[in-house]
């Protein structure tokens, strides 16, 4: 059966206002890192993701220009969060890493971000939850599919850190 005009605008409308409590919340987030700000969380789940990567395809990545990226990395360099080193295929370039203390902070970052959704869906039962996350990712998959049907590049995604280490362990 097909979806009514209807229903896609209310599927519209009600993932653009999850969009923007979600803004919203990071904006309240209680800081985890001391003297890491929020918005350079993404940098860490990126290189977390990828091991190690350049300043200009994390910048690629996250959809935001070089200079905010490369002062997000400075940050999170001075705090012992990330490592730079020159890129070794191009010694002009530099990539950075995760340092220990960055990827325990990745993991604190996970567990709080778990814990503050599983109250969020405390009222949720685990087959409506796999339900959703189904849908989700239906809907992500129509998203992706349309994009490349009309030509557009699809962004890249952040990495999922979660996801990446569970297919490790398999």
């Amino acid at each position: 059966m097909a979806v009514t005009e209807d229903q896609a605008n209310s599927v519209f409308l009600g993932l653009l206002r999850v969009q923007k409590l979600l803004v919203a919340a990071k904006h309240s987030a209680p800081r985890l890192e001391d003297g890491v700000d929020v918005t350079a969380y993404p940098v860490l789940f990126v290189v977390a993701g990828a091991g190690t990567v350049r300043i200009s395809e994390l910048a690629t990545t996250l959809h935001n220009d070089a200079s905010t990226v490369s002062r997000q990395v400075s940050s999170l360099v001075s705090t012992g969060h990330l490592e730079k080193s020159a890129d070794p295929s191009d010694g002009r370039a530099w990539v950075v890493s995760l340092t220990e203390h960055g990827s325990n902070a990745v993991a604190r970052i996970q567990a709080s971000r778990a814990a503050w959704f599983q109250g969020l869906l405390a009222d949720w039962d685990g087959p409506v939850t796999t339900e959703f996350v189904t849908r989700l990712g239906e809907l992500g998959d129509a998203l992706d599919a349309n994009l490349r049907a009309r030509g557009a590049p699809t962004p890249p995604m952040p990495f999922d850190t979660t996801r990446d280490q569970k297919q490790k362990e398999d």
